[in-house]
Order: structure tokens, then sequence, then C-alpha cells
């Protein structure tokens, strides 16, 4: 019932985020391949212009002189092949392993091969210059353009949705304060009824018109507190206390004993004695409550429905079976105002707030059912103390 308008623009913020940036990364990448073709150039250029340098610098060299000095730069390393591509004379800090081509590139080290006319230049007929070179910068503005990009596109998003839910979260909250309001005034008369039926029960005996008076009373009153869960959800905390599943079960049969034998609907409980269980009142009878009541609503007259409480090792199954029409798709029934047969009443709540307890409680379900034959709920408590 409570609208969170933060979790609701967070949620979408983050899944509108997600897809532009999936829309944006696409030009992103392409731009970046292109900073990469585009440095990739560059170093090919100064490769190739410390390499025209080294060649003028052997070029200038006299052959009277004793010695040559080769150049040396404090970026750069360089190397004299044969034909053979036997070293010659080489600064290198790897060793190459590609020689056809102009420019290649192993791991960080650049490096570009330059021929050189044969017999002219020491002997050699290769000039390979090389130079250690990474893109980090490059990817690192893209790291960092790629996270601003996200962070603010989520800033938008979220302070856009935040405002554009307010409206909702308002009617929401009406909302919320006018079924809280209804339930109030539903509570009271709804007591009165129950109280001043028991009352002529006794004065006056009990008779047909009574029991279904009392039968649909109960109906109702198990509609108000499915809707009054709903509406304490998250904000009442439900405190675990060590209950006796058997005595509770049979207290909640005996509670809906008068809506069964309105159909004559035969409730046959076989429930263990002593089974302890640390959970919560509130929840369990949500479970049980429900559980029964569709188990009655959904049976043919004159049927009978099987309620069951057993303990196997560390675990206590709960079981409930009818004879009814059965569930034509037993996924949908959880889902929140799902009702197969809307003439049978209800908002179609029950079973979903069902589906929360046992997700929150760690309970597993099992749902069995025949069209036309009946319906077995099997629930499994676990971890029993």
């Amino acid at each position: 019932m409570i609208f969170n308008t933060e979790a609701f623009a967070k949620k979408y913020a983050l899944i509108y985020t997600g897809i532009l940036a999936v829309v944006l990364i696409v030009p992103l990448i392409v731009y970046v391949y292109l900073l990469l073709q585009i440095d990739e150039a560059k170093v090919k250029l100064s490769l190739e212009k410390h390499a025209k340098q080294i060649v003028n610098a052997m070029q200038q060299y006299d052959n009277h002189e004793k010695t040559f000095l080769f150049p040396r730069y404090k970026k750069y390393q360089a190397a004299l092949y044969d034909d053979n591509y036997q070293i010659i004379f080489s600064t290198l800090e790897f060793e190459p392993k590609v020689f056809t081509g102009n420019f290649h590139q192993q791991g960080e080290n650049y490096y570009y091969l330059y021929s050189l006319p044969r017999a002219y230049y020491f002997g050699s007929s290769t000039l390979l210059v090389a130079t250690q070179h990474t893109a980090s910068k490059i990817y690192y503005f893209t790291a960092a353009t790629l996270l601003a990009i996200m962070v603010t596109l989520f800033i938008f998003s979220f302070l856009l949705l935040k405002n554009f839910s307010k409206p909702f979260a308002k009617i929401n909250q009406q909302l919320d304060n006018f079924i809280k309001d209804s339930m109030h005034e539903i509570n009271t008369p709804l007591s009165i009824i129950n109280l001043n039926a028991d009352l002529f029960a006794n004065k006056h005996g009990d008779n047909k018109y009574l029991r279904r008076m009392k039968a649909a009373s109960k109906t109702l009153a198990t509609i108000y507190n499915d809707m009054d869960y709903l509406i304490k959800q998250g904000r009442v905390e439900h405190k675990h206390q060590e209950i006796d599943m058997g005595l509770f079960i049979q207290n909640r049969v005996d509670y809906f004993q008068e809506i069964a034998n309105l159909k004559d609907i035969v409730l046959e409980v076989d429930v263990e004695d002593e089974v302890y269980y640390d959970f919560s009142k509130t929840k369990l009878q949500r479970i049980v409550d429900n559980t029964i009541s569709n188990a009655i609503k959904y049976s043919n007259n004159k049927a009978h429905v099987y309620i069951g409480l057993m303990r196997e090792n560390e675990k206590i199954i709960f079981k409930v079976e009818d004879n009814g029409v059965g569930i034509d798709d037993v996924e949908k029934i959880f889902s929140r105002y799902y009702r197969e047969d809307s003439a049978k009443g209800g908002f179609g709540i029950g079973l979903n707030i069902v589906k929360q307890i046992i997700d929150e409680e760690g309970i597993s379900l099992d749902v069995s059912s025949v069209l036309g034959k009946g319906t077995t709920f099997m629930y499994t408590f676990i971890n029993l103390k």
C-alpha cells in the first residue's frame, strides 16, 4: 500500500541509465577506436621521423673516421640487421618476432622497419626503430567519460522520476488513508454483528438464517484480515513465538466450520499433537485461513476437505486437500487480484499474501491440481527447533 517515491525513482533511474548507456556506448566505442587509430598514426610518424634521422646520421658518416657514434634517444631504441635479419648492432630491449611489412606492435613495444640500400650502411639492409607506448590515457579518458555520462544520466533520471512520481505518491497516500479509514469503519459493525449473532443464538437458539449470517461475517472477516495485513505490511513487525501448530490449526478449522456447514462440506482433520514451531501467529493465520477458506470456497457441496499436520524428521508438513473444481493455471493464482472464478467473490489477494510470507520465511509450497477433481496445497516448514 506504501508508494515509495525514492525506491521507484532509483529503480527506474537505474533501468533508464542502463538503456541509455547501451545506446551511447556504441558511438563512444567508435570514437575511442578513432582515437586509437590517430594515436597509432602518431607513433608511426614519430618512428619514421627517428628512422630518417638515424639514416641521415649514417649518410653523413665519413668512412675515414675510425668510429661511428650511433644516434641514441631516451625514448627510442634501434637496431641494424643484415639480409638474413642477423643483428649487426642493437640497442633494443626486446626481441622482434615479425620482420614483414613496416609497422608492428608487440605488447607495449611499437617498431618500424626501414629498408636500407644493400651493402652501404655498414653492411646492413634493414633499420629497426622501436619505442614503448601505451594508450592508457585514452582508456582512462574513456572510463572517466563513461562514468561521468552514467552518473549524470542517473542523477538526472532520478530527480526527474522523483518529481514525476510525487503526484502518484500523494494520490496513493490519500487512497491508503481512505482504505485505513474504511477498514476501521468496517471493523466496528463487523464486531457488532458477530457479537449480537452469538447473543441471539444463546437466547433464541440456532437456525439456518443465523448460521448463514455468521458464515458470511466470517468470510468478510477473512477478507478484512487480508486487507489489514496488506495495509500494515512494512510498518508492523510480526514477532516470532513458539506456536503449538496442531492446536492453532484446529482452532482455525473450528472457526471455518460454520462456513463449511453451509455447503455440507466435511472437514477431515488429522493433526499431530505437540508440534511446535517458532513463527509469527499473524503470518501463520494468513497461511492457514487463506488455504482452508479457498478449499471450502472452491469445493462442491457435500464434498470432503482434508486438513493435515505431520512431522517428518526436521520438517513440519501442513497439507490441505480438497475435491473441488481444481485450478486451471497454478502459476497465476499467486498474482495479486487474480481470480480464476470471479463468481466466487473475493479480491484475489489472499494467495498473493501467502506467497509473500512463504518467500520471506523460507517455507516451501507444493501445489498440485487436476481440473474437476481437486487441489492439494502442501507447505513444508523447515529448521524445526
